[in-house]
């Protein structure tokens, strides 16, 4: 047994374990029931917003631990696989509800924000707070650059649908929009680049954790400590944790638009920017701290390869849900500010990737830019 979690055995669980890296999630464990219960006695909307969206953080945490533990058990196909199913289930799940709720909308700008801040936002922290006291790190150029390519193709791929709307005199959405219908071409064109993607992303895996396992992964047992939790246990949490992220996630969703409208933030804004940072608050974590720990090969994994994950993966299977409940289709049609910040994001990423070094000023230009977007989507 450890205090703060390792190799011996689940950690003791005192206040040295909530105070270290792995435990400080869990503090936020009563604000679950907290928001349950502003929920059902009709609190303010702002306040149950809040509550929710931080209380999605301690079952997000709980996913990934468990998702953890059945990886280092189940070798590293089954393992990869795992976390590809897992790393990104706290947030297709929030933004399932939204969908059956009918914000399309803010389920696109999730979709958009989740991808800026992966590339942006986290790779930045973790180069900044990785590079403090060191002249460089250095992680896999060819991994890191592989990976920024499969993210600019999807984004491309992503855009058509939009392109297509302008080109047929329809123009894009405005950020404000709740609701926006379009016609059944673009709708099955969305469709069809939707599985196009999924199809693409099953060759990835097959690419990446198989063919050309040893440039995209690095050995992942020699990165992570596990708890020393048995399959069974890790399944029980993997399912108590669904549960809960479901729960909060139906709250969360269902004071969006109120909670809006008494902040004075637009739904664009707190799905672009709120939502997309409180369902990955977890994993985000986890790359900055191990990039300190000068392990930039994983830190960068977490935040491209995640970024890859929602545009491969994550966005077709929302395109394909909303043909069988909601409102109705959703067309991947983004507005201006979206397409605008993911293709110039993915770009800048590409770059300070290239070389295979990162030092803490370039963390401290990705911030910036994540910042000069956030202001930008915030006057939207």
């Amino acid at each position: 047994m450890t205090d703060g979690g390792g190799r011996g055995g689940t950690p003791r669980i005192n206040a040295r374990f909530f105070l270290g890296p792995d435990g400080w999630p869990y503090l936020l464990v009563p604000l679950i029931p907290i928001a349950v219960a502003l929920e059902v006695v009709g609190a303010s909307a702002t306040i149950v917003f809040a509550a929710s969206a931080l209380g999605i953080i301690p079952t997000a945490a709980l996913m990934g631990r468990a998702t953890e533990e059945l990886a280092a058990r189940s070798g590293p196909g089954i393992g990869g696989l795992l976390n590809v199913t897992f790393g990104n289930a706290p947030e297709l799940i929030i933004a399932l509800f939204a969908l059956a709720e009918g914000l399309q909308e803010v389920v696109k700008a999730s979709i958009i924000g989740s991808i800026l801040g992966n590339i942006l936002l986290v790779l930045g922290a973790a180069m900044l707070v990785g590079g403090i006291g060191r002249e460089k790190q250095t992680f896999s150029p060819v991994g890191a650059s592989s990976q920024a390519t499969m993210l600019l193709l999807a984004a491309t791929a992503m855009v058509m649908p939009a392109i297509f709307e302008l080109v047929e005199g329809k123009g894009l959405p405005q950020p404000g929009a709740e609701i926006v219908n379009y016609g059944s071409t673009v709708e099955h064109l969305s469709l069809a680049v939707a599985i196009v993607l999924i199809l693409s992303y099953g060759a990835g895996l097959v690419f990446s954790l198989r063919t050309h396992r040893d440039v995209f992964n690095p050995p992942y047992e020699q990165e992570h400590d596990t708890w020393g939790w048995s399959a069974r246990t890790a399944v029980i949490a993997l399912a108590v944790a669904g549960v809960l992220v479901g729960l909060m996630s139906e709250v969360l969703v269902g004071s969006i638009s109120e909670a809006s409208e008494s902040v004075g933030l637009s739904e664009f804004f707190i799905g672009v920017i709120v939502v997309a940072v409180v369902g990955n608050a977890a994993e985000h974590w986890v790359a900055v701290l191990v990039a300190r720990k000068d392990k930039m090969d994983l830190a960068v994994n977490i935040a491209i390869g995640s970024s890859a994950q929602v545009a491969l993966f994550v966005a077709p299977v929302l395109v394909i849900a909303s043909f069988f409940f909601g409102v109705g289709p959703m067309a991947l049609v983004f507005n201006g500010f979206e397409l605008g910040a993911v293709l110039l994001a993915i770009l800048v990423a590409q770059y300070v990737t290239h070389d295979g070094e990162s030092n803490w000023f370039e963390g401290v230009q990705l911030l910036a830019l994540y910042l000069i977007l956030g202001i930008a989507f915030f006057y939207a």
